[in-house]
């Protein structure tokens, strides 16, 4: 290999259904426009140069799953480095898009081919699980297929949108760790297991209504989904005073539906689905929010 071989990793927002497909339930996501970008140059062995900006916890999950994708892939001789644009630990998909973009160049680096969407999901997977444990692969599949999909264990199904689909993406804190909000969750469903059955049945639901929804192009029905999902998050537990003082606020700046995203807990993101944001943001930043715009779906303009 005598070039550069790049790769790309978009982070992912859940847009209906989260927790869900962790108790056999179907979750719709979609790829964002910001994510981790990876580059491997030739190189004595195979290795990673890891961010200067990275905490030591972080550090070291990184290496280790460096060095499962390295296994996999049969420890090509580059060199990875990393930059992201992608707030870490926010619920934002950080480690799914840094896992595609790195199993990519590697598998592409020892194979001398462009990576199939099955190396790159399989290799992508090794490295999801050093960092979650027991994932549930939404995360990791979401950006490696760069679009839109309705996502279940065992199931993927490409969600087509003939509308642009447009989110407002508010950062509003740290949070704790996922693993830490999914124990406390699965510590409520044990005790209450048919109330929580019947609450994450509504979930998946509800996500499936939003896939019909954004196939139909009816945002307002999408919206309206988004916020019957926030009261169902909020109903076991995912959600805090922070995440709903914002999913307020953007419902008053005219978002046609608010939720979070990701694992929940005291911080993290909120969506916020308009048909124009641009303006939506400018406001907040003047007010101190950190946020941003993504397209998860539909035709882009020219």
């Amino acid at each position: 290999m005598t070039v550069h071989i790049t790769s790309f990793g978009p982070g992912k927002v859940i847009l209906l259904g989260e927790h869900g497909v962790v108790y056999g339930q179907p979750a719709l996501a979609a790829p964002i426009s910001r994510g981790v970008r990876a580059w491997a140059v030739p190189a004595q062995k195979c290795g990673i140069e890891l961010p200067d900006a990275l905490k030591t916890e972080h550090s070291k999950s990184l290496e280790k799953a460096f060095q499962r994708a390295a296994k996999v892939t049969g420890h090509p001789k580059v060199l990875v480095t990393l930059e992201s644009d992608l707030p870490l630990s926010m619920g934002l998909g950080s480690s799914g898009a840094l896992s595609v973009a790195v199993s990519r160049v590697l598998i592409e680096a020892k194979t001398a081919r462009p990576a199939t969407q099955q190396q790159l999901e399989q290799v992508a997977f090794e490295m999801e699980k050093e960092f979650h444990g027991t994932p549930s692969g939404v995360d990791h599949t979401t950006s490696a297929r760069g679009q839109m999909i309705l996502f279940k264990r065992g199931s993927v199904k490409i969600v087509k949108a003939p509308k642009p689909v447009r989110v407002l993406v508010a950062i509003v804190g740290e949070r704790p760790s996922t693993k830490k909000t999914v124990a406390a969750l699965r510590e409520r469903q044990a005790r209450w297991p048919e109330r929580y059955k019947r609450l994450f049945l509504e979930i998946g639901r509800v996500a499936r209504e939003g896939a019909a929804a954004v196939t139909a192009g009816d945002l307002d029905s999408l919206g309206d989904l988004m916020n019957v999902n926030q009261g169902l998050l909020n109903a076991v537990g995912l959600s805090s005073e922070g995440l709903e003082a914002m999913v307020n606020r953007l419902r008053r700046h005219g978002a046609l539906g608010a939720k979070l995203t990701g694992a929940g807990g005291d911080g993290g993101a909120v969506l916020g689905l308009f048909r124009e944001p641009e303006p939506i943001v400018a406001k907040l930043e003047r007010e101190g929010v950190t946020c941003f715009v993504s397209q998860l779906a539909g035709p882009r303009a020219l």
